[in-house]
């Protein structure tokens, strides 16, 4: 049985209906940011999602609207295929908030063809959370992309580096989850990207000796060699 289309109206009222101010704190408590956030938790959010059929153009309506979560909820609705480059740079400039900034790359940015462009270009940017975004789809892409050469995966290495000198707290948390997970993706990275962790963890940076110290103590724990042997 097919899924009902959604409606941009329906879906709206839907998440007003599930409106929980009293978790409105806790959002903050993790830095989630928002001018008009209603407090409905990510689970709420994917179960509403999944009971329509994906829809590109209801996706871009739904991220018109200033609500913090139409945007998550554009984000799990939309249709990877047929988002192009002006929908990723509008959306990225769009970000005020690490989650909407994570869930934009976890859920959808890393599945279209134009991911890996993408996190080189916003890697070297300015902006807060698309720098952020360049990284978390470094990390992503290593989490699924499971067809993808280590090569490509490498290449993302000398940009990290770059960048670990960043001391805004989201863009180093990114810069570390990238290289972590890069590292753990294959025996051949893990090689590649152990050094560059030693390196970091005795930089000058306050930032990137924490970025290095922090992967280097998951990258040399037994837990990950014994997978990668």
């Amino acid at each position: 049985m097919s899924k009902p289309r959604p409606s941009v109206q329906i879906i709206l009222q839907q998440l007003e209906a599930e409106r929980k101010p009293e978790y409105l704190e806790h959002m903050q408590h993790f830095g989630i940011q928002g001018e008009n956030m209603l407090g409905i938790r990510m689970p709420v959010l994917r179960a509403m999602a999944k009971t329509y059929a994906k829809d590109h153009k209801v996706a871009l309506e739904l991220w018109k609207h200033d609500i913090h979560e139409a945007k998550l909820m554009a984000i799990l609705m939309d249709e990877a295929k047929k988002v192009n480059e002006a929908q990723m740079e509008n959306w990225a400039q769009d970000f005020n908030s690490w989650d909407v900034c994570d869930q934009a790359c976890n859920n959808l940015f890393c599945k279209t063809r134009y991911a890996y462009d993408k996190a080189f270009a916003w890697s070297k940017r300015e902006e807060e959370y698309v720098k952020r975004a360049g990284f978390v789809l470094m990390a992503t892409l290593a989490i699924h992309d499971k067809k993808g050469e280590d090569s490509k995966l490498e290449a993302f290495l000398p940009y990290i580096e770059a960048e670990a000198t960043d001391e805004r707290n989201f863009v180093k948390k990114a810069v570390n989850w990238a290289l972590r997970q890069i590292g753990k993706r294959s025996a051949y990275l893990h090689t590649r990207a152990l050094p560059l962790a030693e390196a970091l963890s005795h930089h000058e940076s306050p930032s990137a000796r924490w970025i290095g110290s922090d992967a280097l103590r998951e990258l040399g724990s037994e837990k990950v060699l014994k997978r990668l042997a």
